[in-house]
């Protein structure tokens, strides 16, 4: 979602601000703050606080986020279109995040991605997360397809969604649209990148 369909970053930058200020650590730059995302919300606070704080810190963000976190926020270029042009061709969609659910599922209603897709999972909808292919497993169940692997597709801006992709065997088709370049994310062992969103509906002729 995040870094592929949608730029929250203002809005999460934000929170981690106000939340590490109230622990005596250096606040990271907004930069090193949005290339940290990706994992799970406690795996990124504990590159910035000691382990004995991480869940405190979680618990806080957690919060503060829904009050905000629509500020500054805007759907990246080509993403409705896409989404919009995936279902008309019978396509099953999922949304797979390690936003928390509960967000996830209100900026898919905010941004009209619910209009198309159905599915959308994020953290703590199980007691899984990406990378971990039982996370995978359950979007996929919820679409009722887990075998074909040749027709399942991941669309991801990260190493994390790299990742994601390769521990459940499927294929990963790379955004350069997060905080990772096309580089990086070839370098993480995407299938093919594509500067956009834009790009990708232009191979596909839609």
């Amino acid at each position: 979602m995040d870094g592929t369909l949608i730029d929250q970053t203002e809005s999460i930058v934000r929170c981690y601000h106000e939340v590490l200020q109230s622990y005596s650590v250096e606040l990271p730059s907004p930069e090193a703050i949005k290339r940290s995302l990706g994992g799970p919300l406690r795996h990124t606070l504990n590159l910035f606080l000691p382990k004995n704080q991480v869940k405190a810190a979680a618990t806080e963000f957690i919060e503060r986020f829904p009050s905000y976190m629509f500020e500054g926020m805007r759907v990246l270029d080509g993403a409705n279109e896409l989404i919009k042009a995936l279902h008309q061709r019978a396509i099953p969609q999922a949304i797979l995040t390690n936003k928390q659910g509960k967000n996830a599922r209100a900026v898919s209603a905010h941004c009209g991605f619910d209009r198309f897709i159905d599915i959308c999972l994020g953290n703590g909808d199980t007691p899984y997360a990406k990378p971990d292919p039982k996370f995978t497993e359950s979007a996929l169940g919820a679409l009722g397809s887990t075998e074909n692997f040749n027709y399942i597709l991941l669309i991801g801006d990260s190493p994390t969604d790299v990742a994601t992709a390769q521990n459940y065997q499927i294929k990963c088709y790379g955004i350069a649209t997060g905080s990772h370049s096309q580089v990086e994310l070839t370098q993480a062992g995407a299938t093919d990148t594509f500067e956009d969103l834009q790009e990708l509906r232009a191979l596909w002729g839609f």
